[in-house]
């Protein structure tokens, strides 16, 4: 499948910005599943000062907010390439040793309630493949899907707690959950093409666990599958943190005003 993809972040300042820094992990890479055709980045102001690749293997891009700015505009914008690989992506990439993804971070430290959503799971009768498709439904049905309800910070325990939220928290959870479990796990930030809708309001999000003689195995709690050509994927981490689309500091500007404006659709490929 072909999918053009169309990415504008906006942000709004009611007093300029003497100084900020900006890191864009918007740039996908070409590996198992996706071939990157053409991509552009282009950014109004502020100016790019680096690029370079995380100890994830994350094409990240370094912005400087131009001084005494009121705005900053990011756009990308290009076409990628993908099949279905049923969620396996088999080979470990970049420089992070798979041991690391066993460490908890603070959005992903099990407590109580991640300790009980796994409870049985360690089932020495069933694979790990079914295992993990097995605490992926259990947590869709501890965690319902609700905008509005959780932000970037809240925890794998928060959104238990809270007993909604949306597709970040569902990968916070799962991480947790299969950390617990003995898994290596990861989270994965992303492009989804939805069935019925070309814009959208955020990128996507899903997880992924590391299956003995397998390798990396995709999981969308929020849709119940694993990754097929549908999904582009943008970056990758130990949670949230590692993988955020756009993440920086800044100093002044006031109050500020987000509009991310996003768009996916399959592209026809000439016969």
């Amino acid at each position: 499948m072909r999918l053009h993809i169309r990415h504008h972040t906006s942000y709004r300042y009611d007093q300029p910005v003497p100084y900020g820094l900006q890191q864009l992990r918007l740039t996908p890479i070409s590996g198992i599943g996706q071939t990157v055709v053409e991509w552009n980045l282009s950014i109004e102001g502020g100016h790019k000062q680096l690029d370079f690749a995380d100890h994830h293997g994350n094409r990240v891009a370094m912005i400087g907010i131009d001084s005494a700015s009121t705005s900053i505009n990011v756009l990308t914008e290009g076409v990628v390439e993908t099949v279905d690989t049923g969620g396996v992506l088999s080979e470990h990439r970049g420089y992070t040793p798979l041991w690391l993804f066993q460490r908890t971070t603070p959005l992903t430290e099990p407590g109580q309630r991640v300790v009980s959503l796994v409870d049985g799971l360690d089932d020495q009768s069933i694979d790990d493949v079914t295992r993990l498709h097995q605490l992926s439904q259990r947590i869709a049905g501890a965690v319902e899907y609700r905008t509005g309800m959780t932000d970037s910070t809240f925890t794998a325990e928060e959104a238990l707690a809270e007993g909604s939220g949306v597709c970040q928290d569902h990968a916070h959870v799962f991480i947790s959950s299969a950390r617990h479990l003995g898994f290596p796990a990861r989270y994965i930030s992303g492009y989804l093409l939805m069935a019925d809708t070309i814009e959208q309001a955020a990128t996507h999000a899903w997880a992924e666990a590391w299956v003995q003689n397998l390798g990396w195995v995709g999981f969308d709690i929020s849709n119940g599958i694993s990754p097929d050509e549908r999904y582009v994927r943008l970056a990758t981490g130990l949670d949230y943190r590692d993988a955020a689309p756009i993440s920086g500091l800044r100093f002044g500007g006031g109050e500020e005003q987000l509009d991310v404006r996003l768009a996916v659709q399959a592209q026809q490929q000439d016969q």
